[in-house]
């Protein structure tokens, strides 16, 4: 399965924090919820039933959050990610604004459910198993690949980190099984 989504916000380096990650997080989730609703996932909203009223979930609760991750181990799927980064500084010259990588790094963790419950923020929207924030992944290890090529924003922005962000995804298998024979590439 192969989708695109696309990011538009601050992209910190080393000031990310729980309420950063929450807030790419938050704007991403319109956009997989909308995923959700065309094949191959338009059927499968079994997978987003707590673990033990189906075969497979791909819910993972976190400090009473709920957070629906596609590519999830219960489903043995892998994540490929080709992205193209714009930001406000020149591609060529240095970056001035911040680290690639560590920008790189929030992107990849705000795409992953969060790994423990310091990082959920107070305050955040609150989900249940019934409405869950949407994410990419369960957990930034399974993705297998990223590629990065980087560009210049040619639009006037007024915060240093704010980025434009082209998140090409691939969805794979790393064993077919019934539950995901419908969703890997």
């Amino acid at each position: 399965m192969r989708f695109t989504l696309t990011y538009d916000g601050p992209l910190p380096g080393s000031k990310r924090n729980a309420r950063s990650l929450q807030a790419i997080r938050d704007a991403l989730h319109p956009q997989l919820v909308e995923l959700w609703q065309h094949e191959p996932l338009r059927d499968r909203h079994d997978l987003l039933k707590p673990a033990g009223t189906t075969e497979i979930s791909v819910l993972v609760e976190r400090s009473g959050q709920f957070y629906g991750a596609l590519v999830h181990d219960n489903l043995h799927l892998t994540a490929e990610l080709d992205l193209l980064l714009l930001r406000p500084e020149s591609a060529a010259g240095p970056i001035v604004r911040g680290d690639i990588d560590n920008r790189l790094k929030t992107l990849l963790d705000a795409l992953s459910a969060p790994a423990h419950a310091q990082q959920v923020p107070e305050g955040a929207r609150p989900t249940s198993a019934d409405d869950p924030l949407y994410t990419l992944l369960q957990d930034d290890r399974l993705i297998t690949r990223v590629t990065v090529e980087t560009d210049r924003l040619l639009a006037p922005v007024q915060d240093p980190d704010w980025n434009s962000v082209v998140i090409r995804v691939t969805v794979k298998a790393r064993r077919l099984i019934l539950g995901n024979m419908d969703l890997s590439s």
